[in-house]
This record gives structure tokens, sequence and C-alpha cells, in this order.
């Protein structure tokens, strides 16, 4: 596991748009942590390396937003609001993994219907600095990221 500290929300997208450039078509990152903890703020540092950022919203009311430009597709979901797995498998969730980069918040929902392999950050609040956030990342199965690793990562 390794860890990285935003103190604000300008390194949670920095660290986005570092962490983009380590992605790849069929990679899965899972966000977890509490409302306003900064995972779509993540996200837009993903999109922001991508050219993609002026498109950001939240798809808390629509399950998933479908990014994408001639290079690349990326899908990012919101899962906090489904009853069940059976509802991702009902809009095809299951379906995107192959075709994108997946970016999934709240994904511990449906982690048992996930792929083996996939990056799942935990952001927790820092106590001492209320803007601050811990990144807490976790690869699962065998994954990896392609190019140099997170320790090299300075804001």
């Amino acid at each position: 596991m390794q860890k990285f500290i935003s103190n604000n929300v300008q390194d949670t997208i920095k660290f986005g748009k570092f962490l983009a450039s380590k992605l790849q078509k069929g990679d899965i990152v899972v966000l977890t942590g509490d409302l306003g903890s900064g995972k779509t703020k993540l996200t837009e540092g993903i999109l922001s390396y991508f050219n993609m950022e002026n498109e950001i919203c939240s798809p808390t009311f629509t399950i998933v937003n479908e990014y994408t430009n001639s290079k690349n597709n990326i899908y990012h979901f919101d899962v906090y609001r489904l009853e069940s797995e059976d509802e991702f498998y009902a809009i095809g969730g299951e379906e995107y993994f192959s075709k994108g980069i997946c970016i999934i918040e709240w994904g511990e929902m449906i982690e048992n219907i996930l792929p083996k392999n996939y990056l799942k950050i935990k952001f927790s609040r820092n106590s001492e600095n209320e803007n601050a956030r811990i990144l807490n990342l976790e690869f699962i199965g065998n994954f990896r990221l392609r190019g140099e690793d997170f320790e090299d990562f300075k804001c």
C-alpha cells in the first residue's frame, strides 16, 4: 500500500493528473471515502490530463458519465445510489471495463463484481488540517501502473 498526502484541492487535482499519466485502457480506479473527501476532485485531475476537465460533473444522478476524445474513453461512475450489484449489471456496467479507463466512486459497494485487478484509493480526512486528505493506494490483484513509482511524485 502506498500513501499520498494532499494538503489542498490543488494537490489532489495535481495527483490526479500524475495518476492519469500512468493509466491505460482497461484500468479501473475505485475511489472510496466520505462525502466531500476529494473523489471528484481527483477525477477532475485525471480528466484534466486528457484535456477533458471542462466536461466534468459528478455522475450522482446519472450513475455514469462518459468522456471521450480521439484517443481515450473515460467512464466516471458513482454507484452510491445503487441498491445492489444487480443494478450495476442492469445498466451494463461490466461492459465498460474493457472499453476505456473506469473511475468508480463508492466502488466498495460493487467490489464483489469488479475484475480481479484494479487500483483502490481510500480518501481520509486529516484531523490536523481540515483541507488535507490522506490517500491510501492499494493495488488489488496484479494491478500495476505503467511508468515511474508514486514515491517519485512531489507536489
